[in-house]
């Protein structure tokens, strides 16, 4: 974690590393809060298989107290938006919900969580909020980066192997 404007996160969008791996941003206004998220993705073009490798953030929240408060909702708000955008399907056969619990709903695994960054901007605004804004940017900068590495949009959610390959 970090105190930076999200110009200090263009390095990031310079640097590539080995093999397709590509980046794609989503900025997000809500709670008083404004959050922009980079992605950097690559996709197995034989499977279609989706790997999160690192998300750069940058969430300007107005003044604040607690930084590391801060920094732990953003990684939350990550972790939590990308198990939505890559395994959260609930199928409904007959009426009903087929996923009861943890056992037939997956979760993202610590093994698939990617590296993450956060950069506070220095701001003298009024507090925003940090609770939920980090979700909702990181499914966007997926598909986003996704579309960069394949040409192919993501036109729903979860996003499916079947779809990329």
């Amino acid at each position: 974690m970090a105190n930076a404007s999200l110009v200090d996160g263009r390095d990031f969008l310079k640097t590539g590393t080995a093999g397709r791996v590509a980046r794609g941003i989503a900025v997000v206004e809500s709670f008083g809060s404004f959050v922009a998220e980079v992605a950097e993705v690559s996709v197995n073009r034989k499977s279609g298989d989706v790997r999160v490798h690192r998300v750069v953030c940058a969430v300007d929240c107005g003044r604040h107290v607690n930084p590391d408060t801060i920094a732990a909702q953003m990684e939350g708000g990550i972790v939590f938006g990308l198990t939505a955008a890559l395994k959260g399907q609930i199928t409904i056969e007959k009426g009903r919900v087929q996923q009861s619990n943890f056992h037939n709903y997956e979760m993202l695994r610590l093994n698939e969580t990617p590296k993450v960054e956060v950069h506070i901007v220095p701001s003298n605004e009024a507090p925003g909020g940090v609770g939920e804004p980090g979700t909702a940017p990181i499914a966007g900068a997926v598909c986003n980066a996704i579309f960069a590495a394949t040409g192919k949009p993501v036109r729903q959610l979860p996003i499916r192997a079947e779809d990329l390959a």
